[in-house]
């Protein structure tokens, strides 16, 4: 039988309404990881079966998520990982490689495999698209898939210094948050959004050890 499949990455906790629109009717739901909660994991089972991997955000409560999955039931062959850089597996009998992590919607052939990132559908990462995708399958085995972007209604995130002055106070809003303060204490602090304020707090909590520079390179600036 055909099937519909809803790709979906780095909710971060938060299951839109727009995004539950095009998950209702789907056969299936993938969600590579980056998930934060178990109640969004209850919540997509009660739409359609789902299949998730672990990601870097998802801590002690799910320890019991698998890192990687495989699903072969459906006419391809589906492997499922959260961050691609961690694959050592042979990839040969797959016919599409499904990962998240990095926010960014990526869609691309290597050796005869598809790859793809659906990006996030959660809460929104500076001014960077929501997106998710939907793969449709075959009977014949054949697949194919179309990016949904997801509109954005919220304000913009509003910088009120310039970029070179954000890479300069970095470490200073590092050592803030360690010391707990607030994500609008460190907005008003630095003369940033609260929601930009809220985007580096959580890059810095979801990547373990990440440095200024590597917050710096993951905001694009």
């Amino acid at each position: 039988m055909p099937y519909k499949i809803a790709v979906i990455s780095d909710t971060h906790g938060l299951l839109r309404d727009e995004v539950k629109e095009y998950l209702n009717g789907c056969d299936m739901i993938f969600h590579a990881g980056d998930i934060n909660k178990l109640s969004v994991i209850e919540e997509l089972n009660k739409i359609a079966a789902t299949y998730v991997v672990r990601g870097n955000a998802d801590k002690e409560w799910a320890e019991a998520l698998p890192t990687a999955n495989v699903i072969e039931d459906i006419g391809i062959k589906v492997f499922m990982i959260h961050n691609k850089k961690h694959i050592d597996v042979d990839l040969t009998p797959y016919d599409i490689i499904i990962y998240g992590h990095s926010h960014k919607y990526e869609e691309t052939v290597m050796d005869g495999r598809t790859w793809l990132n659906p990006g996030s559908c959660g809460p929104r990462r500076f001014n960077q698209p929501i997106t998710m995708a939907m793969l449709y399958v075959e009977e014949n085995g054949s697949f194919h898939i179309e990016r949904i972007d997801i509109p954005y209604t919220g304000k913009k995130s509003q910088i009120l210094i310039g970029p070179e002055k954000i890479k300069e106070y970095i470490p200073s809003m590092i050592k803030d948050i360690d010391k707990g303060m607030a994500v609008g204490q460190i907005a008003k602090k630095y003369h940033i959004s609260e929601e930009l304020s809220e985007q580096v707090c959580r890059l810095y909590l979801t990547h373990p050890g990440v440095d200024a520079e590597g917050i710096v390179r993951k905001m694009g600036i």
